[in-house]
C-alpha cells in the first residue's frame, strides 16, 4: 500500500514538472495569477483592488494627538478631555473642596458627602434607580474626597455620553440630602469610624495622625474623618451651607478620558451652564483660601496593640511610629527630586516578596529591614498639596525596641542629605518613571490626574514631559531637598505601646545633629 502511494507521488511531481517545463517553451509567463477569482484577474497583493475604498490606518504624527484638550465655559466651569481609543469612557466632576475647607464648619462635612454621593436627586428618585441608568450603558460610579479634592466619576459606554453628564450635574448639583439619607450616612460613618480604630493595618490611622501633628489645627492638618461628636450634629442645613461655599461652577472641572472633546463640551454647556443648584444660586461668600501652615509637633495614641489578629493565628504586639518632615508643593521645582528621593528610600514590609520592580533595592531595604531583622515594617510616604507637601517614614517593631528603631529612622532621614550614588539615583528615576507610565495604562487613573491637575493649574504636564523631568534630577537635586527638609522641625505620630518611646526634642535633636543620634539618656533605676 505504501509502495503504491509513493509511486503515485512521483508520477504527480514528474508531472508537474513537465507540465512547467512546457510552460516555459511556449513563451508564456512563469507564474501564476494572483488572485483566483474571476472579478479582479492579475492584480499583485501588493496593488489596492479597483473599485475598493482606500483604508485609513492610525498613525503617530507627534505629541500633539495627546494633549488635553481644556475648555473653561462662561460660568467658569472648565472641561478638559483626553481622547483615548476604547468603547468605554470615564468621566466626573472634580471639585475643589475637601476636609481642609472646614475650618469654619462642623469637622466631617466632607465625609459625609462622600456617603452621600449617587442618593436620591431631582431627578432620580433613589439610589437604585441611578444604577440602573448606568447599568444600560454599562456603567459603574464612585465618589471619593481627600483633604482638598472631591471626586465624583463614571465609567461607561461613550454612546451614552450626555445622559452619564446629565447624571454627574443631577448628582453634585441636585442633591434631595433626605432625613432618611442622612440618619442612613451617620451609621455608615459611624462604622467606618469603629472600623478604622480596628484594622491589622494601622496605616490610615498614622496618616491622619501625621498631618494633624504637622498641621496643627489648620488646612491640611484638619480630620479628614468626622469626629465622633460630630456625627450626630451634621444636618441638610449644615450640608447646605458648605456647598453653597465650594461647590460652584469656578471651582469645578468636568473631566473625560476616551471621549471626542467638542462633544463633552456640548453636553457640560447643556447639563451644567446655568443650572441652579439645590442650595439656591447665592454668591459665595465665606471661602476659606487659607495657606498651609506647616508646625511640627507630636501626637501619640496610647493602645493596646497585643490583640489586633484578624483569625486565630497570633499577630505580634507592634508600635507604630511615623516621622514627617515638610517638603514642598507639587507646584515648586523641587516636586519632582523629592518624588525620586521617596521612590529612592522605598521600602515596604519585611515580609514582601522580592522580585522586579518590589524596590528590594531601596535604602529602607538595604539599610534598615535587611540589617536589622526585629522590625517589622519601614516604608516611605510623599504627600503633595498645592501649597505644601509632606516626606514621611513608617515603622513598626516590638515595644520594647522603639528607641533603637526611631534612631533608625532618625539616621535615615540624615543620610538623605549625604552622598547620592549614581547607580541608586538612576535605578529610583527608572523605577519612578515605570510606575507612572504603567499606572497611565489604567483608563481611570488618566481621569484622575487630568482632573487634579487642570483643577490646580489649569493645564497638564503629559508623562513624557514629566519623564524627561524625571530624567534632569541629579545628586545636587537631592541633597539640596533633603538639606532644606532638615532645617524644619519634625512630625510625629505613634501609635501603640509608648513607654520607650523619646521625648519630641529628642528626636529634634537627633534630626539637627551630623549622625542621627539621639540624645543619651541614663537611668538609675530600670
Amino acid at each position: 500500500m505504501a509502495a503504491m502511494v509513493l509511486a503515485t507521488a512521483r508520477l504527480l511531481l514528474r508531472g508537474s514538472g513537465s507540465w512547467r517545463r512546457s510552460r516555459l517553451r511556449s513563451g508564456a509567463p512563469a507564474r501564476r495569477g494572483f488572485s483566483s477569482g474571476s472579478a479582479y484577474p492579475r492584480v499583485p497583493l501588493s496593488s489596492p483592488l479597483p473599485g475598493v475604498p482606500e483604508p485609513v490606518f492610525a498613525t503617530v504624527d507627534g505629541q500633539e494627538k495627546f494633549e488635553t484638550k481644556v475648555t473653561t465655559l462662561e460660568n467658569g466651569l472648565r472641561v478638559a478631555s483626553q481622547n483615548k481609543f476604547g468603547q468605554f469612557c470615564t468621566v466626573g466632576v472634580l471639585i475643589n473642596s475637601g476636609s481642609r475647607y472646614e475650618a469654619k464648619y462642623l469637622s466631617g462635612i466632607a465625609h459625609f458627602l462622600e456617603k452621600l454621593a449617587f442618593s436620591s436627586t431631582d431627578g432620580f428618585d433613589s439610589k437604585d434607580e441611578i444604577l440602573l441608568t448606568l447599568e444600560k450603558h454599562g456603567g459603574i460610579c464612585d465618589c471619593q474626597t481627600s483633604r482638598d479634592t472631591t471626586m465624583y466619576a463614571v465609567s461607561a459606554d461613550s454612546k451614552g455620553l450626555d445622559t452619564v453628564v446629565g447624571l454627574l450635574a443631577d448628582v453634585v448639583l441636585h442633591p434631595r440630602l433626605t432625613d432618611e439619607e442622612i440618619e442612613m450616612t451617620r451609621m455608615a460613618v459611624q462604622f467606618e469610624l469603629e472600623d478604622l480604630n480596628m484594622r491589622p493595618d494601622p496605616e490610615p490611622l498614622l496618616t491622619e495622625m501625621i498631618h494633624e501633628a504637622a498641621y496643627q489645627e489648620n488646612t491640611v492638618g484638619l480630620h479628614r474623618f468626622c469626629p465622633t461628636e460630630n456625627i450626630g450634629k451634621i444636618d441638610r442645613e449644615v450640608l447646605h451651607s458648605y456647598l453653597r461655599n465650594y461647590y460652584t461652577p469656578d471651582r469645578m472641572v468636568l473631566a473625560g478620558v476616551g471621549v471626542e472633546h467638542e462633544h463633552l463640551v456640548e453636553c457640560a454647556r447643556k447639563h451644567l451652564l446655568g443650572a441652579r443648584p439645590a442650595w439656591g444660586c447665592a454668591k459665595a461668600v465665606d471661602v476659606d483660601r487659607s495657606v498651609a501652615q506647616y508646625t511640627g509637633g507630636m501626637v501619640k495614641l496610647e493602645r493596646d496593640m497585643s490583640s489586633v489578629s484578624l483569625g486565630p493565628a497570633p499577630f505580634p504586639e507592634l508600635t507604630h511610629i511615623m516621622i514627617g518632615l515638610e517638603s514642598c508643593s507639587f507646584l515648586e521645582e523641587d516636586f519632582i527630586p523629592f518624588a525620586v528621593l521617596n521612590m529612592m528610600m522605598g521600602g515596604g514590609g519585611s515580609f514582601s516578596a522580592g522580585g522586579p520592580g518590589k524596590g528590594m533595592f531601596t535604602r529602607l531595604y538595604l539599610n534598615v529591614l535587611n540589617r536589622h531583622h526585629w522590625m517589622y515594617n519601614a516604608t516611605s510616604y510623599h504627600h503633595s498639596y498645592e501649597d505644601t507637601g509632606l516626606l514621611c517614614v513608617h515603622a513598626s517593631a516590638d515595644p520594647r525596641q522603639v528607641r533603637e528603631m526611631v534612631e533608625i529612622l532618625t539616621k535615615e532621614f540624615i543620610l538623605m542629605a549625604g552622598t547620592v550614588d549614581v547607580a541608586e539615583l538612576e535605578r529610583a528615576k527608572t523605577q519612578l518613571m515605570s510606575m507612572l507610565m504603567m499606572n497611565l495604562e489604567s483608563r481611570p487613573v488618566i481621569f484622575e490626574d487630568v482632573g487634579r491637575q487642570v483643577l490646580a493649574t489649569r493645564s497638564r504636564k503629559l508623562p513624557h514631559e514629566l519623564c524627561t523631568l524625571i530624567r534632569s534630577v541629579k545628586p545636587e537635586d537631592i541633597r539640596r531637598a533633603a538639606s532644606q527638609m532638615l532645617r524644619r522641625k519634625p512630625a510625629v505620630a505613634a501609635l501603640g505601646d509608648l513607654s520607650d518611646l523619646p521625648a519630641y526634642e529628642h528626636i529634634q535633636a537627633a534630626l539637627s545633629s551630623r549622625d542621627g543620634r539621639l540624645p543619651r539618656t541614663y537611668r538609675l533605676f530600670r
